[in-house]
């Protein structure tokens, strides 16, 4: 497989430098992940951006890097750099926007990666270049793009289902419906010439999203988008801080189990003993 291109590699490179620096330092984490009630209410869009570079961990980054890797190449030399700039900012923007839809009533709900921006290049890439096989380390034999895009969107329905952690399952699916209409409109000759690889992944993508909004008990029957909406009351909005907070508690946890509460920044460990006595409460 060839290298990406020049953005191509930049943005590699800046996913795993943002990413590093959110698993070094929780406060860099905190302050740029996605965050519902951070971005309606504090108005802090840069989140609706910065989000998509964090990552919870190397393997989660790895993941959305490999999937990355394996289109951008090919993408980015047919639509140049422009247009492909054009179709991960799009994609990562559309997911966080679905995120922040399904989660409105929510606004402790939270979730990092560049799922979103993938998921649209990955099915981007399939609508315009379908011949595309894609390797995977345990197959022997390249797989039809087609394949891994709908073997992407069930991981994502995957990690909707579960809701178990910070990863934005749910930016999977809007990134790749608008990545693949933004590839669409802007070579339309695309869906006749390759209209069954794009009726393979996008038809079934879209009836996940008709699910999640109608029939989200089908998809997943404890994930917060299956509750009736109502207004949030203050023992609500207490419930959630708290879950956030245990996470967040975890998280420095995780970190000083591996690397040693000397690797904590003094921030961290200031953070660490608010959270610990609120553990107690």
């Amino acid at each position: 497989m060839s290298q990406p291109g020049t953005v191509g590699l930049l943005i590699i490179i800046a996913n795993c430098l943002f990413s590093y620096s959110g698993f070094e330092n929780m406060n860099v984490f905190q302050r740029y992940k996605f965050q519902v009630g951070k971005i309606l209410i504090g108005k802090e869009y840069i989140r609706m951006f910065s989000s998509g570079f964090l990552h919870v961990n190397w393997t989660h980054l790895l993941f959305n890097m490999f999937s990355f890797y394996s289109f951008a190449t090919i993408l980015e030399r047919g639509l140049g750099a422009f247009y492909f700039s054009l179709i991960y900012f799009v994609s990562l923007l559309a997911g966080n926007m679905l995120a922040l839809v399904i989660h409105k009533n929510h606004p402790n709900y939270s979730a990092v990666g560049a799922s979103g921006a993938v998921s649209g290049i990955i099915f981007a890439a399939i609508a315009l270049f379908p011949e595309i096989r894609i390797g995977l380390f345990f197959l022997p034999i390249g797989i039809p793009s087609w394949l891994f895009g709908l073997l992407y969107v069930s991981y994502s329905l995957y990690g909707i289902k579960a809701n178990n952690d910070n990863i934005g399952h749910e930016a999977h699916l809007g990134g790749a419906v608008l990545g693949m209409i933004t590839a669409i409109a802007l070579y339309p000759n695309a869906i006749v010439e390759n209209f069954v690889p794009i009726a393979l992944t996008l038809i079934p993508t879209f009836i996940f999203l008709m699910l999640i909004f109608l029939k989200p008990a089908l998809v997943s029957p404890n994930s917060p988008f299956n509750k009736t909406p109502k207004k949030q009351t203050i023992d609500d909005e207490y419930s959630e801080k708290k879950i956030m907070d245990k996470k967040e508690f975890d998280q420095l946890l995780e970190k000083i189990h591996h690397k040693g509460i000397d690797k904590l920044t003094e921030q961290e460990k200031r953070r660490l003993d608010e959270l610990s006595k609120n553990q107690k409460k």
